[in-house]
């Protein structure tokens, strides 16, 4: 398991690109789904009551939001996560789609913490909120195959004319894991 997240000196570098142009993209990362830690799947289902109300009308049963996949992952706080339903759905990319996105491009995970009043990422699980960043081995919060991800379509990054520090593309998401670094440390 993961002592803390720290970034890989390759985020300090600049490199011609940019973030996705959300909602033009209509959220493509949520093709597969999402990985979720076995407790963090516990939290969502029993806020169930909260989340189904920002559901597709035709996916708000709790019991099917997640496929029953498990698998270990050194980086969960279980050593173990669990994987969301992913839903045919011919106007998204790719034709699939995770549960949990609506028919908006939002996640209703995120809308429900927002209607709330809480953390925009009190329920969204963590390769939501870490992507299109990944982990390595040793936990250092990269980028990787990044010229690879630009050519993509529908890729959650973008060429672009100026280069950018690539740590500045993604200060919210940088700064949530290093400040949950520190609380684990405190």
């Amino acid at each position: 398991m993961s002592q803390g997240y720290h970034l890989h000196p390759k985020l300090n570098t600049e490199s011609h690109l940019q973030r996705c142009d959300w909602p033009n993209c209509k959220a493509a990362c949520c093709i597969y789904g999402v990985w979720v830690d076995k407790l963090h799947a516990k939290e969502i289902l029993s806020h169930a009551a909260l989340i189904a109300p920002h559901m597709h009308p035709e996916h708000t049963d709790p019991s099917c939001w997640f496929d029953g996949q498990e698998e270990d992952d050194d980086f969960a706080l279980t050593g173990k996560v669990v994987h969301s339903t992913i839903i045919p759905n011919h106007e998204h990319y790719g034709g699939t789609a995770c549960i949990f996105l609506r028919p908006d491009y939002k996640c209703a995970l995120q809308v429900t913490a927002d209607e709330n009043g809480l953390h925009p990422w009190r329920f969204k699980p963590f390769y939501c909120i870490l992507h299109p960043l990944d982990l390595e081995e040793d936990g250092r919060i990269t980028l990787g195959e990044e010229a690879l991800l630009a050519e993509e379509p529908a890729s959650c990054l973008r060429s672009s004319e100026q280069p950018r520090l690539l740590s500045s593309l993604f200060p919210e998401e940088l700064a949530y894991f290093i400040q949950e670094d520190r609380s684990k440390h405190d």
